[in-house]
């Protein structure tokens, strides 16, 4: 009697987004280096390159490697977790790499499902530097690899912020104060109940004088 074989199971594949950071003087060649190598990786593990985006030189958030602006590269694709780690071991490797971070945008993805866009996958070089983009900015940002506008981080922009936040800690602080000295005024509505408990103390020494008379009455007697 045939038995029927068991379907295999279906394997799921993760959407991410990776981006990195060239070295300012890094020529046309060198960066399409670094993009080569990363298709390579990302198809050599049966990953599925989605979007390819330049978004040109732009200035970093600190200084990192002495450069105080970089090349920025944004990659989406769908692959499997042992992907990320190539990728990223490829783009530690390159000198022309001077920061990159990955993101996990989505789980539980077909791969057989995945449509690529030819246009979304090629790599055009940005000769001149261009404004960002609001949504490629939020991406970098989020990343810590743009600049935050003063707004974000009052704080680092504007002394006087600052030192209005050190102002607001100590008010939050003074009515700690005022609590210990509530605190302080509690033990005298303790000692008032003390004062209650006192009292029971002085029955007590009042019992032994109730019970010097009981002597001196006896005395008499």
């Amino acid at each position: 009697m045939a038995t029927a074989t068991a379907a295999p199971a279906k394997t799921w594949a993760r959407e991410y987004e990776t981006i990195y950071i060239l070295r300012h003087d890094v020529d046309n060649d060198g960066a399409e280096k670094v993009v080569d190598r990363a298709k390579d990786v990302i198809k050599r593990l049966d990953g599925t390159l989605t979007k390819l985006d330049n978004w040109g030189k732009r200035k970093l958030a600190y200084p990192i490697q002495k450069n105080s602006r970089g090349i920025f590269v944004y990659l989406k694709y769908v692959g499997f977790s042992d992907l990320v780690a190539e990728l990223e071991r490829n783009l530690r490797l390159l000198d022309e790499v001077v920061r990159f971070q990955t993101v996990l945008l989505e789980e539980d993805i077909d791969p057989a499902s995945v449509a690529v866009d030819p246009d979304e996958v090629q790599y055009l070089h940005v000769e001149e530097e261009e404004e960002a983009e609001d949504s490629d900015l939020e991406r970098a940002r989020s990343l810590g690899m743009a600049p935050r506008t003063p707004r974000e981080y009052p704080s680092d922009a504007d002394p006087e912020a600052k030192g209005g936040d050190e102002d607001k800690a100590d008010a939050d602080a003074k009515p700690e104060a005022k609590t210990g000295a509530a605190a302080d005024a509690k033990p005298e509505a303790k000692t008032g109940a003390d004062a209650d408990a006192k009292p029971e103390a002085k029955t007590g020494a009042d019992a032994d004088t109730e019970a010097a008379p009981d002597d001196d009455t006896k005395g008499e007697g």
